[in-house]
């Protein structure tokens, strides 16, 4: 037998229990000479024993009423054998020990190997005393209660503690970071750290702000606050409103008798008038302001309210939708309610027992969290193995989350109704036909409708999504090319008007100098083609397009420049459009003009080396 005693350290540290986890299979023999004085020891110190055997013990009832009364002997703990006579003895010594210590006379501290298995693979996170949050709450000017403050409930996230290491020594101190601050420039100018503030970027602007300024636009509070703002009715606070990532529970001190006597009336006048507190929260002098709702909440060992946060104006998502009843179409028969109330009851997770009471079977409390098992299954895998691949995710973590197997017996004929009075079909979309030609055909000279085909285009482009973007009229910064094409379809401005609206936020996306801004600006001049040569209207854009190519230097747009060649977004041609006075080699040659610029340019700084040449070039 193997014995582990957990004693206290030297030093004088805290500990819960003491507890003596005893390892054996039985084999030896044994002897209860001294088990009475044992056991009362044990008591007496107030230590606690557990067994962990290689086989379940079961209760004596359980036993007997397993075939005819047979012997633990046919029960093969190994895979076939059964019990010898020193393990049945060492069982019958197990019950004696167990039933002195335990009042009531039962085996839960007898564990199989394979039980203990299971449960240490669960990683659970260090126990820590609550800290509690001590301050005042405050009803007017004139009356306050002290409380303490515990948190119920709140998110857990894990502590990053991810670093940077070298590959090889896998040393933290072999790596050292440095951050390098430089101008935008052909140099990449170095500044000092001390030269930079920071910047809100407000639309295409950048709004510079100093350390000095950010202090002072901070929200500014007294300090921890927890006053009571007003009170409401209980069914006033909807639970689509409960905000944040945790729950508070609100006591009054242990030591202080007449804040119990005060926070305990507030609490049972709540509970008997469905009232809550409407409170204003503030941690402390560097946290924002909360607005939440304080719930009254009465057990039989301790009375507390329950603070939860609720959203501000800001934090509402507005959405509209239309009735379902209005539609005739989606009114549901009697059968289909019928069918849809059978499958909720038969997936019901809470369960009533014979006496009455209520079983839940699907305890969330006691599920922990997959995503932590995983890693820190991960972690003390590389840790212990460095040298090995990744274990594999165990069953019983990827069963953790999925419906019990008594509900998913128990609803499967309710599913099948379901099926039936519900039947799904498969909907096949009609190709849309787009013009005339497609449905009468050529006409008598055999050339298709161009009119027609013109027509069912503008029917397309009028979809539900224009109608629900409401009334265009400007060019927005949101989606700009929509807007400019939704102008120019509806025709509520002019055209000349529209383009300047159009370039004006082209000009705007390329002053801010980033890939994610030159992309929408790039849809914008392919939009501005598209609807000139649409319109047979060249002038404007090719107008805007050359002036544009001439600011590429002054303005450093050779990035964005470079987009447009790709794409062949280059002047409108005779060809495109009949107002153009561009003729086809021309916008040919327009984009390729460029790069020819630059090579003369570089040639003619006067390289002597001819390698050099040959390898610009």
């Amino acid at each position: 037998m193997h014995f582990h005693h957990r004693l206290p350290f030297a030093g004088g540290k805290k500990y819960d229990q003491l507890n003596i986890a005893l390892l054996t299979d039985l084999c030896s023999q044994v002897s209860a000479d001294q088990l009475e004085t044992i056991t009362a020891n044990l008591k007496r110190a107030g230590i606690t024993l557990q067994f962990f055997l290689p086989f379940p013990v079961e209760e004596e009832d359980e036993e007997n009423e397993e075939g005819n009364g047979g012997s633990s002997r046919q029960q093969p703990p190994y895979g076939g054998k059964g019990l010898t006579r020193e393990q049945q003895q060492g069982v019958e010594l197990v019950r004696q020990v167990m039933a002195s210590l335990d009042e009531e006379g039962g085996l839960d501290e007898v564990h199989s190997f394979r039980d203990a298995i299971e449960k240490l693979s669960v990683f659970k996170r260090i126990e820590r005393k609550p800290m509690g949050w001590q301050c005042q709450l405050t009803i007017g000017s004139s009356l306050p209660i002290r409380i303490v403050a515990y948190k119920a409930v709140t998110e857990e996230k894990i502590k990053k503690s991810w670093a940077v290491v070298d590959a090889q020594t896998h040393q933290k101190d072999d790596v050292k970071r440095e951050t390098v601050y430089c101008l935008n420039d052909d140099n990449e100018t170095e500044v000092s750290k001390d030269d930079t503030i920071q910047g809100f970027r407000y639309g295409s602007d950048i709004v510079p702000f100093s350390k000095v300024d950010q202090d002072q636009m901070k929200y500014k509070s007294d300090g921890k606050s927890f006053a009571v703002l007003g009170f409401a009715k209980q069914n006033q606070i909807q639970r689509h409103q409960f905000m944040g990532s945790q729950a508070i529970k609100v006591f009054a001190p242990k030591d202080d008798e007449h804040a119990g006597v005060a926070l305990s009336a507030l609490i049972r006048a709540l509970d008997e008038l469905k009232m809550v507190a409407i409170i204003r929260y503030i941690y402390d002098r560097r946290c924002n302001p909360q607005v939440g709702a304080a719930f009254p909440c009465i057990k039989e060992k301790y009375e507390c309210l329950i603070y939860v946060q609720l959203p501000f104006m800001e934090d509402l998502r507005q959405f509209t939708f239309p009735s379902l009843e209005n539609n005739k179409k989606f009114v549901p028969s009697e059968e289909q309610l019928s069918a849809v109330d059978s499958l909720i009851d038969s997936m019901m997770l809470v369960e009533k027992t014979e006496d009455g009471d209520t079983v839940d079977t699907f305890k969330v409390n006691q599920i922990s969290n997959p995503q932590f098992q995983r890693l820190f299954q991960c972690l003390h895998h590389r840790a212990v193995n460095p040298d090995t691949p990744l274990p594999p995710m165990d069953s019983w973590l990827k069963t953790a989350l999925e419906r019990p197997q008594v509900v998913t017996a128990r609803c499967q004929g309710s599913i099948q109704e379901m099926k039936k009075r519900f039947p799904l079909k498969e909907v096949v979309r009609k190709k849309e036909l787009k013009t005339s030609v497609d449905i009468f055909g050529k006409g008598e000279d055999g050339e298709p409708d161009a009119k027609k085909a013109k027509d069912d285009e503008d029917d397309e482009d009028y979809s539900l999504a224009k109608i629900s973007a409401g009334s265009i009229t400007a060019v927005g910064s949101v989606d700009p090319a929509r807007d400019f094409c939704t102008l120019v379809r509806e025709k509520t401005l002019p055209f000349d008007q529209v383009c300047q609206q159009l370039t004006h936020r082209v000009e705007q996306l390329l002053a801010i100098k980033d890939t994610q801004y030159y992309g929408k600006g790039l849809a914008c001049i392919r939009t501005f083609r598209e609807q000139s040569i649409k319109i047979g209207n060249a002038e404007l854009y090719n107008s805007y397009l050359q002036s544009l190519k001439k600011s590429v230097p002054t303005r450093k747009l050779e990035e964005f420049w470079d987009l447009l060649v790709p794409d062949h977004l280059t002047l409108i041609s005779k060809d495109e459009a009949e107002g153009s006075t561009v003729s086809k080699e021309e916008a040919k040659e327009f984009m390729a003009s460029g790069k020819e610029e630059e090579i003369k340019e570089e040639a003619n700084t006067g390289v002597a080396d001819v390698d050099d040449l040959f390898d610009m070039m």
